[in-house]
């Protein structure tokens, strides 16, 4: 069986996101269920760019869309883990973010999994993706220390 091979860009880090599994986030394997994963990786992208003042509804006049996710599973969760989301994006190329999150264990650095989402800004009028804007670009440029 062919797995996705995910490789996380940490030069590209714009934000670290503290949380915990909660008991709601089981699944029947009692671990974190696959639904309840992709919502925490929401949750840590959005306090990512929420820190540098660009709420996904509102990205300089633009709101996003997920294109697209990978997901490569690394390890099991459980409640009550405390985990940190580490989001990275790499410079853009045309109109897409390459948004990359590694979520694992707080004590121990133990990968849980490394997500890759293909997100898009939107231009309302004419339902189509832009390209993303300069000011996006510098914001995470300047997260990224670069």
């Amino acid at each position: 069986m062919e797995r996705v091979q995910l490789d996380f860009p940490d030069a590209a880090i714009i934000h670290r996101h503290s949380l915990s599994v909660r008991v709601t986030d089981m699944n029947y394997g009692r671990h974190l269920g696959h639904d309840a994963l992709v919502s925490l990786l929401h949750e840590a992208r959005i306090q990512a760019f929420a820190a540098l003042d660009l709420p996904e509804w509102d990205m300089q006049g633009y709101p996003s869309v997920v294109a697209d996710l990978a997901v490569q599973y690394q390890s099991e969760a459980r409640w009550p883990d405390a985990l940190v989301v580490e989001t990275a994006v790499p410079p853009p190329e045309g109109k897409a973010l390459m948004v990359y999150q590694r979520i694992a264990h707080a004590e121990s650095g133990k990968a849980v999994a490394t997500a890759r989402i293909n997100q898009l800004l939107i231009d309302m009028a004419s339902g189509r993706p832009v390209t993303v804007p300069e000011a996006v670009v510098q914001a995470l440029a300047q997260a990224r220390g670069t």
